[in-house]
């Protein structure tokens, strides 16, 4: 029997990991654990640790990693410190991280140092913000890696990665987006009170290294919410630097009929809005890369998804009051068919093969890095 940890630490890579946690949880020959820290244990955003505990997982373990004040290197400690001590009571044969937040840092670290196989989710690809640093540092800790698509698969190669160790699986928040069993809009609507029928849905997260210019672009973002005619579902940024900013802002738009602000929303419930939306606006990973799935058009604001889709559904712009505007304006007027570029909607059953496979328990844990090309005249 191999246990497979996976650990959690936000709605979103809760999202991106649950297909799988299910697959491995019902395999006779496998048994998940699952680490759920992060924001899912933070009041303020939510409390979503309680979202993964319905989900009926069997070895649920939940750990405070952090408080509101905490920076983000500290957050990594208390994390490490945290896994470390589970890892010790558990001893998992491999450690399933997501994406690139510090908590799949120290998933990666406790992993590597623990000589414990490590399981990357959707590296190899570009984030924007400190977490472009984190993704890629998490992709160089990893043994194993489960990407996207193609062009995942070649920056991972390009970054010294063993092809043998990349599996490609496609993006697996796609096969929750895909399931005939998501809630219906009607049952959303009523479950978190909206009453509105046409609406968008907004989100916008700090871009760490750009903390000096965070609060003149919510203050713009917003100044074009107001100004605009549509309803907005707004859902709180994740709780990196600078989120106290725009929580702050968001505070502006209570009140208004137009607007339904919530610290979080589940899941399966956040899939069905953006499917039904007229559009999505912010700067969410969701934006270009659900929305485009769903065939809906989506206003990124700023830099932080800078390169990372190429969706003719995406409309780039500055967190620029008139900007956004007229970016709203085409997107409501805007007709898109679905785009395919993140797998379609079977990461679940590719992440199994692999798993059922004797090569990918026999990949070595001594780590190589592999040279694009070597002139062995040279050497």
């Amino acid at each position: 029997m191999k246990k497979i940890l996976f650990l959690t630490g936000t709605r979103a890579d809760f999202g991106k990991l649950k297909s799988l946690i299910s697959k491995v949880e019902s395999h006779p020959h496998f048994e998940a654990y699952v680490f759920i820290t992060g924001m899912h244990m933070m009041a303020k955003y939510g409390m979503t640790a309680r979202e993964v505990e319905k989900a009926g997982f069997t070895n649920l373990y939940t750990y405070i990693n952090q408080n509101s004040y905490d920076s983000m290197d500290i957050t990594l400690a208390k994390t490490i410190q945290g896994l470390s001590d589970y890892v010790a009571e558990t001893s998992p044969d491999m450690i399933v991280v997501h994406g690139d937040r510090v908590e799949a840092m120290a998933g990666a670290i406790v992993g590597a140092l623990n000589n414990i196989l490590v399981a990357h989710v959707e590296g190899g690809e570009v984030s924007g913000t400190i977490d472009e640093l984190i993704r890629h540092s998490v992709s160089k800790m990893s043994h194993i890696h489960f990407v996207s698509n193609q062009t995942a698969k070649s920056r991972l190669i390009q970054l010294g990665e063993t092809e043998s160790s990349i599996y490609t699986i496609g993006s697996p928040d796609l096969d929750i987006m895909t399931s005939p069993d998501l809630p219906s809009l009607s049952a959303v609507k009523e479950r978190y009170e909206i009453g509105f029928d046409a609406y968008a849905v907004f989100m916008y997260h700090p871009v760490t290294t750009e903390l000096d210019k965070l609060r003149t672009h919510i203050s713009s973002t917003v100044d074009a919410l107001l100004d605009s005619d549509e309803n907005y579902v707004i859902i709180f940024p994740n709780n990196d630097s600078g989120s106290e900013i725009i929580i702050e802002e968001l505070e502006r738009l209570k009140g208004h009929s137009r607007f339904k602000i919530y610290p979080s929303i589940r899941f399966e419930h956040f899939l069905t809005l953006l499917k039904n939306a007229d559009f999505m606006i912010g700067n969410s990973s969701a934006g270009v890369r659900e929305v485009p799935f769903y065939g809906k058009p989506s206003i990124n604001l700023g830099t932080r998804q800078d390169k990372r889709a190429n969706a003719c559904s995406i409309f780039n712009v500055a967190e620029e009051k008139n900007s956004i505007l007229k970016a709203i304006d085409k997107a409501k007027k805007a007709q898109f068919t679905p785009v395919k570029e993140f797998g379609l909607g079977n990461s679940d059953r590719f992440f199994l093969q692999a798993l059922e496979s004797d090569a990918i328990w026999c990949i070595s844990k001594q780590k190589v890095f592999v040279d694009l090309c070597r002139d062995t005249k040279s050497v």
